[in-house]
């Protein structure tokens, strides 16, 4: 699900409501599960480059989560949002993805290992990094691994939550406009999907400042859904038969030569 998000915490909530209600997903069926993705800054919009970002950052327990919990009982689906995370550094938050499951918990959560400094632009003066280590969460039958907006840069990251098992890479993103961006997006998504044969969902901010165009691309690089630069929901399945299939076609995993 894609839109843009402001500097209100509620506002952000209150929209996300207003766009799933639009799109609900029908009831499981038996072996099915349900899964949203937002963007990153879902919880709150990084806003001009001298914003101090610690004074808004909540814990993992705190209301913007809280929110999420309610709406992943709602839809009756795992829920997967970018929040700024408090750290002991209070200066500098986490930039940290939320996985809160139908019954409302928290199932995992993931602090952005690579601050975007690139482009003019340096995320590491206002946010601290995560550790780097792979976050895997299993999803009926696939095995989901996080990753947020800059990480897709960095093909060994990908690769590594492939290699504990990944077959799905989710990418919330404030992916930035500017010259070659569009670019630069929609390719390293379809390279990270094909270099690893894994399906790779992507959410991204829209709006003035951002690029939107979030997609699902299959494991053999195929863009199946896809939304332009404007507030949008794209709906699609994925399983584990075709990854397995495409892995079967494509065992470039299996081939490598360390």
């Amino acid at each position: 699900m894609q839109f843009t998000a402001v500097l209100d915490v509620d506002e952000n909530l209150a929209a996300v409501r207003r766009i799933t209600a639009k799109a609900r997903p029908d009831p499981a069926r038996d072996g099915e599960e349900h899964l949203v993705v937002l963007p990153e800054a879902a919880m709150h919009d990084f806003g001009p480059a001298d914003l101090a970002l610690g004074p808004v950052a909540q814990p993992l327990d705190g209301p913007f989560v809280a929110g999420l919990a309610r709406l992943a009982e709602d839809l009756g689906a795992t829920v997967i949002a970018g929040m700024f995370e408090q750290s002991p550094d209070p200066g500098r938050p986490y930039n940290t993805l939320v996985v809160v499951d139908p019954s409302g918990s928290v199932r995992a959560h993931y602090r952005k290992a690579h601050p975007y400094d690139s482009f003019g632009y340096r995320e590491s003066d206002r946010m601290a990094p995560g550790d780097g280590a792979a976050v895997l969460v299993r999803l009926g039958t696939l095995t989901v691994g996080l990753m947020t907006c800059y990480d897709l840069r960095f093909p060994e990251f990908a690769r590594a939550l492939v290699e504990g098992g990944a077959d799905t890479l989710v990418v919330p993103s404030a992916w930035v406009r500017g010259p070659l961006k569009e670019d630069h997006w929609a390719i390293l998504l379809r390279a990270r999907a094909i270099e690893n044969t894994a399906y790779v969902l992507a959410a991204g901010q829209c709006g003035r400042q951002y690029v939107g165009a979030s997609m699902v691309v299959d494991p053999m690089g195929v863009v199946v859904a896809a939304a332009g630069p404007d507030e949008a929901v794209v709906t699609t399945c994925v399983d584990r038969l075709t990854v397995e299939e495409a892995r079967r076609r494509n065992p470039s995993l299996a081939n490598r030569r360390r």
